[in-house]
């Protein structure tokens, strides 16, 4: 009997999307931490607070959660015209390309003191979204790799369907999406821990995440 084996880019490789979570996840507890309380990624959280303080005539409080947003936007939309211009790059995958625009940003968000702490945060901002823009399948399922709300979704879907049907796939989705949410938390948690202890240069844990899976990325694919 032949055996055939799927071939998919590492880019989509449950190994690359882990560091990929960690990563953001970290980032998240970092800005919350240590920049004035504000969410680097989860932005429905910032619209939230932002519409709050606005309701209550509070407006240098909320105007604060309105630049990540605008930052979160503008990431969207360079990871976009990258992905356009560079997607048939022989030199090197248009991914591992955004990637390292991530690590240059974050590294350089350690240098910045914390008078500046708007600025740190929509840099956050802008490398996350350049991130989850960029990273949206895990072996061949749609996912988020700096937020937790779709993936909470997917993954209860498919445990239902997997209860109802018995259907092994879809205890292969769940498990991966519970996965990737795991090492999230696990990314915020580390990342809240160190973000107390260490303070703006903490910052640098998530280059580091993000270098090990640029290094995956050198092999194309995997069986």
């Amino acid at each position: 009997m032949i055996t055939q084996n799927k071939t998919r880019q590492m880019s989509e490789a449950f190994i690359t999307s882990v560091f990929l979570a960690l990563s953001g996840g970290f980032q998240d507890a970092y800005t919350f931490f240590v920049r004035d309380k504000v969410f680097s990624n989860a932005q429905t959280g910032n619209v939230v607070l932002l519409s709050t303080h606005m309701m209550q005539g509070e407006y240098r409080q909320g105007i604060k959660y309105l630049f990540p947003i605008l930052a979160f936007a503008l990431g969207i939309f360079i990871a976009e015209r990258i992905s356009a211009k560079y997607k048939h790059s022989k030199k090197i995958h248009w991914r591992q390309m955004v990637l390292l625009f991530e690590i240059i940003i974050l590294t350089g968000v350690g240098f910045i003191g914390t008078d500046y702490n708007m600025i740190a945060t929509m840099l956050v901002s802008l490398s996350c979204a350049m991130q989850v823009q960029t990273f949206r399948k895990v072996n061949g399922y749609a996912y988020a790799s700096t937020m937790c709300i779709g993936n909470l979704r997917s993954g209860t879907e498919s445990l239902s369907i997997y209860l109802r049907e018995k259907k092994r796939e879809q205890l292969i989705k769940t498990m991966h999406y519970f996965g990737v949410i795991f090492f999230f938390a696990i990314g915020a948690g580390v990342g809240g821990k160190i973000s107390v202890s260490f303070g703006i240069q903490s910052i640098w844990v998530s280059p580091v995440l993000l270098c090990i899976s640029f290094l995956l990325m050198e092999k194309r694919s995997e069986r």
